[in-house]
Parts: C-alpha cells; structure tokens; sequence
C-alpha cells in the first residue's frame, strides 16, 4: 500500500499513560502525514461547567512536550490556585485540575458551545501546541465508561481517581456507544492504514470504549495490514493503573495470555515482555504470533527502540 498523507502507515489506538508513551515513540519515528492516533474518549466528564478530555489531554501534552513525567498525566509545573479557590467556596475538587490545564479545557468548552465537533476541536488544540501529528477522538459523540462495583455504578473517573481504582468491580458498560458513530478520523485511517497497532493501554477502560463503537470491531476484523497489540500487562500484573486488578475481579487470567484472548479476532502480532516469554507458546496456540521483547518504556530511548521494533513487522 502506498503511503501518503491521505493513507497514514500507522493507525495507533491508545488511552492512558501507557498509550501516551508508546504513541510518543511512534511519533518519533514517523512523519505526521504517517501517522494517526486514536483516543479514548469514554472518561470525559464536565467539571466546573469545563468539558474535560482526560486521555485526549495526557496524549497533547505528551506529543508537545508539556506533560508531567512523573504523574504521568497534567502539566509539568502547573499550579493549582484556582482548584484552591474553588476549595474555598465549598466545591468538591476530587478531581485535580492545573490552573494551565485549566486554560485547555476553558478554550475546549467555549469551541464546543460555539458548534465545532470534538474532532475539530481537538485538531485546533494540538496545533496551537505545536502537535502536527493527526491525534482524533475515537467518536464526536458522548460515550461513558461506567464500571458497576461493589459500590453501585460508578463513572470512569469517580472510580479512578475519586475512589482511586478501590471498589469491587464485576461489569464495565459503554453507555451510549451503541448509538455512537465513530469518527470520521477513525474510520478513514481504519480504510487506508497499512497497520493498525494497539498500545498498551487497559483493555477495559481504554480501549474497550473504542472497540465498542458501531462497526469498529468488523473493520478491524476485515483489515487487511498487519495488526499488532502490545499488551499492558508485565509479570502478571499492569505496568501502570488498575488493569489487572479489573481482569481479576472479573475472574480472568492476568497475563499477556489474557491480553491475546481479548483480541485474539482482531490481532496477529502479539508483542509481550522478557518476563513473560514463558507464555509464548499459549499465545501462539490461539493463532497469534508473539514477539517477545523489552516493552517498559521508562525513557524516551525506550519508547523509540519499542516503536521501531512494530514497525519493523509491517516491513
């Protein structure tokens, strides 16, 4: 297939941290004309009359250079005045909020009430910061994560980071999905991509928002590239974030096997870490090739040499 700006090399899916770092490798290899990048969005929330995008925002700073390394998510430096203040005249502030990513979602929320789509908007955002690489939201439309627990049913946020990923989980539903279209990003780059690559993202609440969108799965499932998962789970556990603690609570094996299983129609190339080499073989029973390898992105070198390694499968 011939590469152009119309027909991207690479379509990545990702939310999260772990999505974010191996997006930043991918971009570090390939012009923006090459590739595009898909985003949760099934944890946006209004907060403070502000439309927030959680996983759209941690992947703009990343790609920009802004983001907080070591929180994984926010602004390097940012300050929290005006959380404080809030605090002041009584208003719940659970959910941190900078006082610079303040400003995103302030512009954010003023673009939407002016009749321009998430989509358009997140475009205009990324580009005022420098982002030139094709970043889209998986849909225009509303979608929420909602996870039932042990606690009643709890949106995607007030389960994260309100209650700090701490109930029982025993269902995740994406309320409003089935009537969702995916957008228009999305469904050109599933079309004309020449790969399609998972990052490591949670299976539930990052990409499993994605996936159910009308028709989005039997695309996938038709695609006729290489497609490729990396999976978020290491050694039995998640690199970062609540992941396995979801797949035990949901009774399945949490492990890279799992990770396949959850894919299994729609991946071929399944790249798991040194510490899981053992699982291989059980992964390449279900059809799927694995490619063992060093998958902890803790450096920019990291998520450079990872990337180049997917990409080298599409060669």
């Amino acid at each position: 297939m011939m590469v152009t700006p119309e027909s991207p090399a690479v379509l990545a899916l990702a939310g999260g941290v772990g999505g974010a770092k191996l997006a930043l490798g991918l971009s570090r290899c390939l012009p923006p004309g090459d590739l595009v990048i898909c985003v949760n969005t099934g944890d946006d929330e209004t907060f403070h009359g502000l439309h927030v995008s959680p996983d759209l925002d941690t992947m703009m700073y990343t790609l920009s250079g802004l983001s907080n390394k070591e929180m994984g998510w926010g602004i390097a430096g940012d300050t929290f005045t005006a959380l404080g203040m809030l605090g002041k005249f009584g208003v719940d502030t659970w959910f941190n909020l900078g006082d610079r990513d303040l400003a995103t979602h302030i512009h954010r929320t003023r673009l939407l009430s002016e009749g321009k789509t998430l989509s358009e908007v997140t475009s205009e955002l990324n580009q005022r910061l420098g982002v030139f690489h094709e970043i889209v939201p998986m849909s225009d439309d509303p979608v929420k994560t909602v996870l039932s627990t042990n606690e009643g049913q709890l949106p995607m946020q007030r389960y994260f980071v309100g209650r700090r990923a701490e109930p029982k989980v025993s269902e995740v539903r994406y309320l409003g999905a089935a009537d969702a279209a995916g957008s228009t990003g999305l469904h050109n780059a599933l079309e004309k991509a020449a790969s399609l690559v998972f990052c490591p993202s949670n299976p539930y609440l990052s990409i499993g928002p994605i996936l159910a969108l009308p028709e989005v799965r039997q695309k996938m499932r038709a695609f006729s590239g290489k497609r490729v998962c990396v999976s978020p789970i290491v050694g039995g556990d998640a690199v970062k974030g609540p992941a396995g603690k979801i797949m035990a609570e949901l009774g399945k094996e949490v492990s890279c096997v799992e990770i396949a299983r959850e894919y299994r129609d729609i991946c071929d190339v399944l790249v798991m870490d040194n510490q899981d080499r053992a699982l291989a073989p059980r992964v390449e029973e279900m059809g799927i090739t694995p490619l063992v390898t060093s998958t902890i992105m803790d450096t920019e070198e990291d998520k450079i040499a990872l990337a180049r390694e997917i990409l080298a499968l599409a060669d």
